[in-house]
């Protein structure tokens, strides 16, 4: 058994990912891997914005996040593979959060969506350019 694929959707956009979760499936059952899927909530703890915030917005946001995700696995995957699969909902800037958790886990292989690209996106580099410029394993881009 290989080591784990990775898998990274962003929830706030429903069904968008439906394709990058199939492609991370399948390549994870290719290699009798497992499948760890994540999604990342922004963190607006540490700035200014967080005032505005109630105290329990970041347990509220990784709560909503966490069903949202095994929502979107079982609407793609079905209720059987979002049994089998790893949830993490993680917290911060999503490339640098997904760089993370392939690390902690070990993962070999990393599967993302890539969209359409905006202009700004040329000048500021999209989540999924800087995991691929910077992960230390494979990452498979799903357009």
């Amino acid at each position: 058994m290989s080591r784990s694929v990775l898998c990274a959707i962003d929830v706030s956009h429903k069904g968008r990912d439906a394709a990058v979760l199939k492609m991370a499936k399948k390549l994870a059952d290719l290699d009798g891997a497992s499948l760890d899927v994540v999604t990342v909530v922004p963190d607006f703890g540490q700035s200014i914005v967080s005032t505005y915030f109630e105290s329990d917005h970041h347990e509220k946001a990784v709560a909503e996040a966490r069903q949202l995700l095994s929502d979107e696995i079982t609407a793609s995957l079905g209720a059987d593979t979002d049994a089998m699969v790893r949830h993490v909902v993680a917290t911060g800037s999503a490339y640098e959060e997904i760089l993370h958790v392939a690390q902690e886990t070990d993962c070999g292989l990393i599967v993302i969506g890539a969209h359409k690209p905006d202009f700004k996106d040329y000048l500021l580099g999209p989540n999924a350019a800087r995991v691929v410029r910077h992960s230390n394993c494979s990452v498979h881009v799903v357009r």
